[in-house]
């Protein structure tokens, strides 16, 4: 690993998840990363865009909680198994990165249309198309139209969803689940341990979907271990279909 920046910390922002909070990241710079160099990032509790690592350091708040499925061991709950039923006609693709206007383009429906967010082409690549370590993407296909695309880190024990987006006019599908359920089966048939859902963050409703994933794993930022969660969902929720 090719360290560009030692660790710091931004400044103090608006938290985007939870209202009246404020966040914090910790945050370095690397480039050339190994598949067991990200493997022990992620085990870590860091998450990336491109060259940039970053994990909170909010103050008096550990919110986010990073998670992680074991591929082994996961079966789709029966609402899951719904939306794979529902999705039957998509094909999905797996390979390198290959950039394509369309794929922005569905980037920015979504991110407008979900977090009201917009961005640029030059930032877009900036975040997904600049890789520091062993990447892969995905694509959801109706027919021959592109309809969802996923960005994929690949550790040598695991993959790790760094985004996920859809077209919006296909929000009905719950293609946010339906993305990880098959990014999920395709860490399984690569023979990794595990899939890395992102952040987990209580009282924000876009990612409560991630709460339906069982079992599945927490990191416990203060033992700095992770912690397995097997039962149902206390608190039945909508599973949610969203991205981050």
């Amino acid at each position: 690993m090719q360290l560009l920046r030692p660790i710091s910390r931004d400044a103090l922002e608006p938290c985007p998840y939870l209202p009246g909070r404020e966040k914090q990241f910790e945050y370095f710079f690397a480039v050339s990363l190994s598949g067991t160099e990200l493997a022990g990032l992620l085990a870590e509790g860091w998450r990336k865009f491109g060259p940039y690592f970053f994990r909170p350091a909010c103050p008096g708040c550990r919110q986010c909680v990073p998670v992680r499925v074991p591929v082994k061991s996961f079966a789709p709950s029966r609402s899951q198994r719904r939306v794979l039923r529902c999705n039957q006609d998509l094909q999905v693709r797996f390979g390198p990165l290959r950039y394509r206007e369309r794929i922005f383009e569905l980037y920015r429906k979504h991110s407008l249309q979900r977090f009201g967010i917009d961005s640029t082409p030059n930032d877009f690549a900036s975040y997904f198309y600049l890789p520091s370590c062993p990447v892969l993407q995905s694509e959801v296909y109706r027919g021959e139209q592109l309809i969802a695309v996923g960005f994929l880190d690949q550790a040598s024990d695991a993959l790790s969803s760094v985004y996920f987006c859809f077209d919006p006019e296909f929000a009905d599908r719950s293609l946010g689940i339906f993305g990880a359920l098959v990014e999920i089966e395709h860490a399984r048939r690569l023979g990794l341990d595990f899939y890395y859902l992102g952040y987990l963050v209580d009282g924000c409703p876009s990612m409560h979907y991630k709460d339906h994933f069982r079992p599945r794993q927490y990191y416990d930022w203060e033992t700095r271990a992770w912690q397995d969660v097997t039962s149902a969902p206390v608190a039945s929720r909508p599973e949610v279909s969203s991205a981050d």
